[in-house]
């Protein structure tokens, strides 16, 4: 299969698009790599990625996809970008975007940025550096500018914010350089061809054929995956993480920590994937039982949830199982409810997020679900495996909407029935 992530380089009506094996995705954003229908054997063409409007696609998120056996393949915008920088990986470039930064010719960002149509349909409404300078180079060989003139055009145009850099911006930058010609003669050019100058498609329509050829993996190199495992990545990668369950999709870290803070067996579960990790965990004491390994680094005045915190991978199923075995069809429905009032609480609140919601709110709703006094929190939230009561503060934050939202709900109810 051939994943190909592109918006305003290519419109989705490209016929190279709907070629059969071919899966036509937005422009990348963060966690997108962590897609569960990308798998050893296919190839990612990146083209078009977003940056200002959402987080963008991390570097060590195309790493491990690398690291997984899938063939990814830079061009046109982002990618061409990301490829000249991760080519020492094993990144494939594809066009003369990607090799003029990989020779360092362009560095920007802004060289390959436009702005796009906010409705969805991913157009572009700006022309980036990339093809006015592909242009300009066009124009000075048709003798309609001197290489003096086209490079103080191209600083001209450069000045220009890239989300304001439209075709009418284009034209008054040219009157006010005295380029009327210029600008007369690229207008011809476009009526003549409407893809007239655009660098970007032509990379794009180059690097899908490519992949869709087979010839986009020449030259790539496979390396070690297991250093970029940083707690960074697996942060991103366990937020990425999706159940379908009952037909719901549930983000699988929800599932966790609202088992971590309302299943009152919890921490047996937490006990047992620590025995689990002890034997099973694949370092040079793989084997050991839990009691075994405790002993080995303490007198037996801390208990295992106190000493050992090994990192969670909720990719893994058998992890994912062991840690959700108390699992209710309720808690999923609750937890599907969390999220909407979560999204809610955004939708009606600009500006608002999970992190804002005040620590002290969070601390006494787990006192009250953990039936605990306040100074026995940090005992509770480890042995829960959230380390520490200020971490199971910020874990529990995203509940706090939905769990609100069902006192309240609960209150009408028992008040409408008097």
């Amino acid at each position: 299969m051939i994943h190909v992530y592109v918006g305003p380089t290519l419109p989705a009506s490209e016929p190279v698009l709907a070629v059969p094996g071919v899966r036509a995705l937005p422009p990348a954003r963060h966690g997108d790599f962590f897609d569960t229908a990308i798998g050893a054997g296919d190839t990612v063409v990146l083209i078009d990625g977003v940056y200002h409007q959402a987080p963008a696609l991390r570097h060590k998120e195309i790493l491990a996809v690398m690291g997984r056996g899938v063939v990814v393949v830079g061009a046109a915008s982002i990618g061409a970008l990301r490829a000249a920088e991760l080519a020492p990986f094993g990144m494939v470039g594809v066009g003369p975007i990607f090799t003029a930064y990989l020779r360092g010719e362009i560095t920007g960002d802004d060289e390959v940025a436009v702005g796009q149509a906010p409705d969805g349909s991913w157009d572009a409404l700006t022309w980036p550096l990339v093809n006015l300078r592909h242009v300009l180079e066009l124009a000075e060989s048709a003798g309609v500018v001197d290489g003096e003139r086209a490079l103080g055009l191209l600083e001209a145009l450069r000045a220009v914010y890239y989300p304001q850099r439209t075709w009418a911006a284009v034209r008054a930058v040219c009157r006010r350089q005295g380029e009327t010609g210029f600008a007369h003669w690229l207008a011809r050019r476009r009526e003549e061809d409407r893809h007239f100058g655009d660098l970007k498609r032509a990379d794009a329509l180059a690097a899908v054929s490519a992949a869709v050829g087979g010839t986009a993996a020449a030259g790539r190199r496979d390396f070690e995956p297991l250093f970029w495992e940083t707690p960074y990545f697996r942060r991103w990668s366990n937020a990425a993480a999706r159940r379908h369950v009952g037909g719901l999709e549930l983000a699988t870290e929800d599932c966790l920590v609202y088992q971590q803070v309302f299943d009152p067996a919890f921490s047996e579960r937490w006990t047992a994937y620590l025995e689990h990790r002890s034997r099973h965990g694949g370092d040079s004491e793989a084997g050991l039982s839990l009691a075994e390994r405790l002993a080995g680094v303490t007198s037996g005045d801390l208990t295992a949830d106190r000493v050992f915190h090994p990192p969670v991978n909720l990719h893994d199923e058998q992890t994912v199982a062991l840690l959700l075995a108390g699992e209710t069809r309720h808690d999923r429905q609750a937890v599907s409810r969390y999220a909407s009032s979560l999204e809610q609480a955004r939708r009606v609140r600009p500006g608002f997020s999970a992190e804002a919601v005040r620590d002290d709110l969070v601390r006494e709703l787990l006192v009250q679900v953990w039936r605990c006094p306040e100074s026995e929190l940090d005992a509770q939230a480890s042995a829960r495996g959230l380390v520490c009561a200020a971490a199971a503060v910020q874990a529990a934050k995203r509940l706090v909407p939905g769990f609100l939202e069902e006192i309240k709900t609960k209150e009408e109810a028992t008040h409408g029935g008097r």
